[in-house]
């Protein structure tokens, strides 16, 4: 199996969390063919993209309060948000399901850059922004606000509790509030604020991430086909054929027996403990 084949299967099998970070990878891919700056530095990105603070852009292009949350402004802006998104994502999936994850992703990138806008607009600043660090922040919060106590094992730091590393996050981007990155910094509490908000509505009982997961599932069932019916003749002299008896016991197909067992080591392991022979049997099983 080649990297290209190992990495199809990682995005079929890996879950939302896989596919949100390949979108974001795959959108600085386009950056680089599209808004490559040469050595000026980061990325230039024209309105349609960014999220612009001027109400005279964003007002006609909307889509923008989305898009922003997956493009990022160079590699190293890129690398360290993927980092802390991984981190994140793989806590945060272990107490709430997909659908939660991506719509928690989806509403705090809105709802981030809709304060920013408006902080911008209201102080007469304009600007713009890019990345996905909102959102990430928000599912981050989101976790340590449902279990701020668990232990997390860090490289030359140990175990230490959740909430330790969450708060030196937020403490880095107050100290650096009125830095030249402020628009970022704005973004990144509001999308702090945001997964705080959303674990407590959650535990009273109100889940608004069904909110997106209502609209995509429509929009799902929209252009899907529906299966056609075929025909049944009824006939009115028909008996029943006589039922012999069967086994009780049902034995699965040994293809599909493999790639159970497969599924199940992945989702206690991860993907990245299959041998070889594993990933390329998924892979063949796949097509």
């Amino acid at each position: 199996m080649n990297i290209l084949d190992d990495l199809k299967l990682q995005y079929r099998l890996g879950g939302i969390a896989i596919r949100v970070i390949y979108w974001n990878v795959a959108c600085f891919l386009i950056s680089l063919i599209f808004f490559w700056p040469g050595f000026k530095g980061g990325f230039d990105y024209p309105s349609w993209l960014a999220l612009s603070s001027d109400p005279q852009i964003f007002i006609f292009k909307p889509w923008t309060f989305l898009t922003y949350a997956f493009f990022h402004f160079d590699f190293w802006h890129l690398l360290f948000n993927m980092m802390v998104l991984n981190f994140a994502s793989n806590l945060f999936l272990t107490f709430f399901t997909q659908k939660q994850y991506l719509g928690l992703y989806i509403l705090s990138a809105l709802f981030a850059g809709v304060v920013f806008s408006l902080s911008f607009y209201f102080s007469n600043i304009y600007g713009s922004i890019v990345g996905a660090s909102a959102a990430i922040m928000a599912i981050l919060v989101a976790v340590t606000t449902y279990s701020p106590l668990m232990n997390v094992r860090l490289f030359l730091f140990g175990n230490v509790k959740l909430w330790h590393i969450t708060g030196v996050i937020l403490i880095l981007d107050l100290v650096q509030f009125r830095s030249g990155n402020m628009g970022g910094h704005i973004s990144h509490l509001a999308g702090a604020f945001f997964g705080f908000a959303y674990i407590k509505l959650l535990q009273n009982g109100t889940d608004l991430s069904i909110i997106v997961s209502k609209i995509l599932d429509f929009f799902t069932n929209l252009f899907r086909k529906s299966p056609s019916t075929p025909f049944t003749k009824v006939h009115k002299n028909y008996k029943k054929p006589t039922e012999r008896p069967t086994s009780r016991i049902v034995t699965k197909d040994k293809t599909q027996q493999q790639i159970d067992e497969i599924l199940d080591k992945i989702s206690q392991s991860g993907y990245d403990c299959l041998t070889k022979e594993e990933k390329e049997f998924l892979f063949k099983a796949g097509k």
